[in-house]
């Protein structure tokens, strides 16, 4: 199925990945499973069908942890992983670096900061901490609060995507985040103020085993070879991002119940857009022969988040 699906494509942008790290360490073989075994199922089908561009959309937590004087991730920072987790997001990594030195396939890679925004499900830190602080529930909050994150709104992480498409050079990594630093703690309490709730609803757990401390991104070669910045400040987006979930208790209430079908996903993400002829005449790649039509637009469907306002290059990208 998947090399039928990528044969029609010019692009193949991979953010499928099993990602909550609490799982991972229950069971990683989900993990190893979805994040190494189905990135090489999707290297293969492009380098079967040839012609392919290929992104890897992966985490800043491949780097490890952060001690409070480290400077910031850079794509040059050495991997070291310290959860199942990140530890196939790593070796997929490396595994996608590997078929641009062998095959020659014309492949990017991506390390993002912790995203948030809508339609995030609500085991990440963020809806679930909307969800219940509104209940008037306690939040828990792990150790002492203090491991610190780079947070970057869903769409700017999209336009991010979409800028390393259209400027990318093949075989180069580059590190996506808002390059803002924000304890959990500092979080929790932004989310209590704008939520009307109280601290008391604070509870602080034991840590979970090998939590990073911090992560900082350093993003300033995406935004010097790309072009690319940030729209959304995190009070601003955080604010969206409540507004969000206040309109959508449903989806949220299905999510947990399990009654949310995953054919839903397309019917949200994979919406029609006019065509846009992004990779034409870039110095990174250029579509086959094959690819390249004349005459009237066609319809698509979008790479990237339903509100993105970025729509995918020529004919389709699948993920």
């Amino acid at each position: 199925m998947v090399m039928d699906l990528v044969r029609d494509v010019d692009a193949v942008v991979n953010v499928a990945a099993e990602t909550h790290v609490d799982r991972s360490i229950l069971d990683s073989s989900p993990f190893v499973d979805t994040n190494m075994r189905g990135t090489q199922v999707l290297l293969d089908a492009a380098v079967k069908h040839g012609g392919k561009r290929y992104h890897q959309v992966s985490t800043d937590e491949v780097f490890g942890s952060l001690g409070p004087n480290d400077t910031p991730f850079t794509e040059t920072t050495a991997y070291a992983p310290r959860n199942p987790y990140s530890a196939c997001k790593a070796g997929a990594d490396h595994l996608v670096y590997s078929y641009f030195i062998t095959h020659g396939l014309s492949t990017t890679i991506s390390n993002c900061s912790n995203n948030y925004g809508p339609w995030q499900f609500p085991e990440k830190i963020i809806p679930l901490f909307i969800s219940k602080l509104k209940a008037g529930e306690k939040v828990p909050v792990y150790g002492d609060g203090m491991q610190i994150r780079d947070w970057l709104h869903v769409e700017d992480h999209c336009s991010a995507i979409d800028a390393c498409l259209r400027k990318g050079r093949p075989g180069e990594r580059y590190v996506f985040g808002d390059d803002n630093e924000k304890t959990n703690l500092e979080l929790t309490k932004t989310l209590i103020k704008l939520l009307g709730a109280s601290e008391d609803q604070i509870e602080f757990v034991k840590d979970r085993p090998g939590h990073d401390r911090r992560y900082a991104t350093d993003s300033s070669k995406a935004r010097r070879e790309l072009g690319w910045a940030t729209q959304h400040t995190f009070d601003e987006g955080l604010k969206m991002t409540i507004d969000w979930y206040d309109k959508h208790p449903d989806w949220v209430e299905r999510c947990k119940n399990g009654a949310y079908c995953l054919t839903k996903v397309s019917q949200v993400f994979w919406h029609q857009r006019p065509r846009r002829d992004l990779f034409r005449n870039t110095p990174s790649w250029r579509a086959p022969s094959s690819s390249r039509r004349t005459g009237s637009d066609v319809p698509l469907r979008s790479a990237c988040y339903t509100k993105c306002g970025k729509s995918a290059p020529t004919r389709r990208m699948r993920s």
